[in-house]
């Protein structure tokens, strides 16, 4: 490829250089689309089936490859069809022999991972963990996976949480892992997670992501409950201070683990940290400084220096303010870009940060226009997105979040479509 005036001069690119060019701030070919490439840039298997049947396609049954949120894992017809580039190197390991014959809450059919054995009563999904304890629950009615039990919701939870690694198995995100982290990570896993990654990276045409997490806001509230987190964080800082620089530890030896394996096998590296609601922050800037900023900088950027990957944050709702201190911290991609909450407009956040960090997402309203608008609204909300966000590159075409469950097949359609007609440079 040959780089002119800040473009990339290429007839025809691949996948993983449209990623690259994007996150390097370059116009490439066309603006890359995503759409599952980690878990919340998907579609639930509910809404995939109704498209599939919608458009009258048969194909392989689909794969419920988040059991959390009820992801289904896009087959090879949807990323041609849409002109997918980024996918999750977790689907190198699917394997046909190690799932179930499975049903949709919505009665539809998929595949489910072979080693997930809930139990089934009053219409729900029930899942228990190895020492019996009620960790998730599906509702009847329900299309997600409730986390319904807090390992450190007791009185003594801030000065108890050793084993910390046995307490957070008992939280749904790390009990129902998704590939290549649904096997116990032995040195021979590992091996074998090094090798197949690296061989899927080398022959696909894809930008190829793969998920580490390290939250540590995020964490808190799993081991500890929210309520109890918001309250440790105004007048328990110090202890809480202590139990972040422990998860810290934990973080780093996990990633000085695995990462040197995936050097070179991936290009993004996504971490996560929910840090936003719809009206901003859940916290001030200065609480963010003097808690987690510090920390997310120390782990972010040994992960880099680790993998080699480009930095990818998963932070939820309205986080403007915290921006600044996200690229120093060495964020260098933002997911979902919610720029439906507080101070997220486009226009804003192009203009101030889109020289700085790339827009991973943000490309279609997923609160009201996508569930509720019309085909056409569809179309135009995507256009005028993409006129924001496309110029000098620096943006990642993605629906903002997952495609829920309900939102309209002939939508989801047109949202797609329109991100392959708009993103042309």
């Amino acid at each position: 490829m040959i780089w002119l005036d800040g473009k990339v001069e290429q007839q025809k690119m691949t996948g993983r250089e449209r990623v690259l060019a994007a996150v390097a701030h370059k116009e490439a070919d066309h603006v890359p689309i995503d759409q599952g490439s980690m878990r919340s840039t998907g579609i639930m298997a509910v809404a995939y089936n109704r498209l599939k049947k919608h458009l009258g396609i048969d194909g392989p049954p689909t794969f419920l490859y988040d059991l959390i949120q009820q992801l289904a894992q896009p087959d090879g017809w949807y990323l041609d069809r849409y002109h997918v580039d980024a996918v999750d190197g977790g689907r190198a390991f699917s394997s046909p022999d190690k799932v179930q014959r499975w049903t949709l809450p919505d009665g539809s059919p998929a595949v489910a991972p072979a080693w997930f054995k809930p139990e089934f009563r009053d219409g729900g999904i029930y899942y228990k963990d190895a020492a019996g304890d009620l960790i998730g629950k599906l509702p009847a009615g329900a299309f997600y996976l409730d986390q319904c039990y807090w390992p450190l919701s007791g009185e003594d939870g801030l000065d108890n949480y050793e084993p910390l690694a046995d307490k957070m198995a008992k939280v749904t995100w790390a009990a129902l892992p998704t590939a290549p982290f649904d096997e116990p990570v032995t040195d021979e896993r590992l091996d074998e997670i090094s090798r197949v990654l690296r061989a899927y990276h080398d022959a696909s045409p894809y930008s190829v992501s793969i998920a580490m997490g390290c939250n540590l806001f995020e964490w808190s509230q799993f081991l500890f409950g929210m309520e109890n987190v918001y309250c440790y964080m105004g007048a328990e800082k110090q202890r809480l201070g202590k139990f972040l620089d422990r998860l810290t530890e934990l973080h780093i030896a996990n990633l000085a683990r695995i990462l040197p394996k995936l050097r070179g096998a991936v290009d993004v590296l996504v971490v996560g940290d929910d840090l936003g609601m719809q009206s901003g922050p859940q916290m001030s800037r200065a609480t963010y400084r003097e808690l987690f900023f510090p920390r997310h900088k120390r782990i972010y950027e040994f992960a880099k220096q680790q993998s080699g990957a480009h930095i990818f944050l998963h932070c939820c709702g309205g986080v403007y303010q915290l921006i600044p201190d996200l690229i120093e911290a060495g964020v260098e991609i933002l997911n979902p870009v919610q720029t439906g909450a507080r101070h997220m407009e486009p226009e804003r956040l192009k203009r101030e940060f889109g020289a700085d960090i790339t827009f991973w997402g943000g490309g279609c309203d997923t609160q009201k226009i996508l569930p509720l608008g019309t085909p056409a609204e569809v179309r135009e909300d995507v256009k005028r997105r993409m006129e924001i966000f496309m110029k000098g590159g620096g943006f990642v075409w993605a629906p903002i979040h997952n495609i829920m469950a309900d939102i309209p097949p002939q939508n989801i359609e047109a949202a797609m479509e329109a991100a392959w007609e708009f993103g042309k440079y």
